[in-house]
């Protein structure tokens, strides 16, 4: 029986808002869109479920001209504080996203971590872990950035 290696990536970012402002804003029906850097080779196919345990997020990625259907169901939830989602189709042989909320007095601590494994086994792991990583770390500073403009607005608005 082959021990699956899993990786770890983790961004973590202050937001100047509440816990609840920034879960708030992760609600948003059109979330997907706003959080997906636009240089990302990726179509949302459908976000059903809203953040509750059962949601169903589906993509399409392109890998090159190869089309590659991800889906990622919410297995874990507990409102303003973490929702957890798994891919349960997809291009890794396993992910798992946590997304975390903590005060930190007005305002949130922020933790995106993400716990995943390649296909292939350790030599592709390897090989490609630095790609991964160097990717998750663009889209998630892109991530971090938008959730804080628009979080840090919706604070100012009331």
């Amino acid at each position: 029986m082959r021990v699956r290696t899993v990786l770890h990536f983790e961004k973590t970012s202050i937001i100047d808002a509440s816990p609840e402002t920034v879960w708030r804003f992760h609600e948003r029906s059109d979330i997907l869109q706003i959080l997906t850097p636009p240089w990302q080779p990726v179509q949302i196919v459908r976000r059903e479920g809203g953040l509750g345990v059962g949601a169903i997020s589906e993509f399409r990625l392109w890998i090159g001209v190869i089309p590659v259907q991800w889906i990622a169901v919410h297995t874990a939830c507990e409102r303003d504080r973490y929702f957890v989602d798994e891919q349960k189709t997809g291009p890794m042989a396993f992910w798992q996203h946590r997304h975390q909320f903590e005060a930190q007095g007005d305002r949130t601590r922020l933790t995106d971590a993400i716990d995943y494994a390649l296909p292939g086994g350790q030599p592709l792991e390897q090989l490609l872990q630095w790609w991964v990583d160097a990717r998750l770390a663009d889209m998630f500073d892109y991530r971090h950035r938008v959730t804080r403009q628009n979080c840090e607005a919706m604070r100012d608005d009331g």
